[in-house]
């Protein structure tokens, strides 16, 4: 995750809130700081370390996840996802897995690719759940996403659906629904982004092998996609909505200009260049997408945000 100085404390709290409430625990959490953050953000984090001391007992060995570096021998895998009683995890030396915060403050801001470089170089654990600062995760979410790659080892990634709300949570005013298997999403990668962003859950060898994110500004995604696909890895998405999105039609009308459309024509070119896709579909792209994001007026845009690209 990544906070920024004009994130609001008490919606990043419900975001964290969201991650300890889950049927599954993560084993860490990273947070990164995009530049100088109020006094007011940093407190939420240290409240967040104050409130996993008191969280049960995670189940880190019911997949593959190896404890941090130097904490002992991983204890025997268990098929269950509950139960966090005293008997579990067999006892290994003196090594107790909880969840662990790991808080890394930048001097300057570079923007959510380099925050989120930074934080999955930085974590310690095979798997990486990527979170935003205002969105709430459902509960089930990291147990429904993990089961995937204990079914196919060969994933790379695991989305899910997003709904997003404007204002409370329960003003739900779209649905975003995407393909669920690999040809399918890769498939419709060549037009638009066939992943939600805010809910994936990488293989951090995968991501790395892939080049890592990278600065590319309101695009770091959809780059990232395409550079996995490059390296041929293996996308799923569940049907299941997971995360609840903080929205609104101000945020929608912002997915436009000329400087948003230029960073989408410089990931459509990168495709290009890259065999992922043929010249002719990159004129097309780019002149649909001109039509949408430059042209069109923002209530117009929103309107076809909300009734042709969502349920």
């Amino acid at each position: 995750m990544s906070i920024y100085k004009s994130d609001q404390p008490e919606l990043v709290r419900v975001a964290l809130d969201s991650l300890l409430q889950q049927t599954l625990l993560p084993n860490e959490i990273v947070i990164v700081a995009d530049g100088p953050v109020p006094a007011e953000l940093e407190r939420e984090v240290e409240r967040l370390k104050v409130k996993v001391q008191s969280l049960p007992l995670p189940l880190p060995e019911a997949y593959p996840l190896p404890l941090p570096e130097g904490k002992g021998e991983k204890p025997t895998p268990s098929p269950s996802l509950k139960g966090r009683g005293e008997d579990y995890p067999p006892e290994t030396g003196n090594q107790k897995p909880e969840t662990i915060v790991t808080y890394l403050p930048q001097e300057k801001n570079g923007g959510l690719g380099e925050a989120m470089r930074i934080a999955a170089e930085a974590a310690k654990y095979d798997y990486l759940a990527r979170m935003d600062s205002d969105d709430i995760c459902l509960p089930d979410r990291f147990e429904k996403q993990m089961k995937c790659f204990e079914e196919d080892p060969e994933l790379s990634l695991v989305g899910g659906m997003i709904t997003e709300f404007d204002g409370e949570p329960e003003n739900i005013i779209a649905k975003r629904i995407l393909p669920l298997e690999d040809a399918e999403i890769k498939k419709m990668m060549r037009g638009r982004c066939a992943v939600n962003h805010v809910t994936v859950i990488f293989k951090k060898a995968d991501l790395m092998k892939s080049g890592n994110y990278q600065p590319f500004w309101k695009q770091e995604d959809h780059y990232l996609w395409a550079r996995m696909m490059e390296h041929g890895c293996k996308f799923r998405n569940i049907p299941d909505v997971v995360v609840n999105v903080r929205s609104g039609k101000d945020q929608i009308a912002r997915r436009g200009g000329l400087r948003f459309f230029k960073s989408v024509v410089r990931v459509f070119w990168y495709m290009y260049r890259h065999g992922l896709i043929s010249f002719g579909y990159f004129l097309y792209i780019c002149t649909v997408r001109g039509i949408v994001q430059v042209l069109m007026p923002n209530r117009l845009r929103t309107w076809v945000y909300l009734h042709l690209l969502r349920k």
